[in-house]
């Protein structure tokens, strides 16, 4: 059962990652859904560097997923792999609660088209993956 939630989670960060990769090479799909919004325009413009580099992090979270379902995939200790993964979760998790201004259970800013696609999709997301690797840490393999 880990081992599938692992790879699912690890597949969903993947995929991630090859999105904020095409945004950083100059893709436009879904980028109008985001970022949040503030008086009709975007609240804040990330770079191609920093859109990278989220890709780069997002990649290194399914490693860290996979190596903790059992994939092996990074050579670390495996505490420290399971450590890695309790944070990626609890991560998740945060990104759920929100900073309660754009993102979250508890934004302020609503009626956006941003706020709906956080409402419908990004954060039953991130409720996903932070339940899943949740149960990678947690569950015996």
């Amino acid at each position: 059962m880990t081992m599938i939630l692992g790879v699912a989670a690890a597949a969903v960060l993947g995929a991630l990652a090859g999105l904020h990769f095409f945004w950083a090479s100059g893709g436009r799909w879904g980028g109008s859904v985001v970022i949040p919004e503030l008086d009709g325009k975007a609240a804040f413009m990330p770079t191609p560097m920093a859109t990278s580099v989220v890709g780069v992090l997002l990649l290194g979270a399914a490693g860290v997923a996979l190596t903790a379902a059992g994939v092996r995939v990074l050579p670390l200790p495996f505490e420290w792999v399971r450590a890695g993964t309790g944070l990626l979760s609890a991560a998740f998790f945060l990104r759920v609660v929100g900073d309660f201004r754009y993102v979250g259970l508890f934004k302020r800013h609503r009626g956006t088209r941003f706020a709906q696609m956080d409402d419908r999709l990004y954060m039953p997301l991130c409720i996903g993956l932070a339940g899943a690797l949740a149960a990678v840490v947690l569950l015996p393999r």
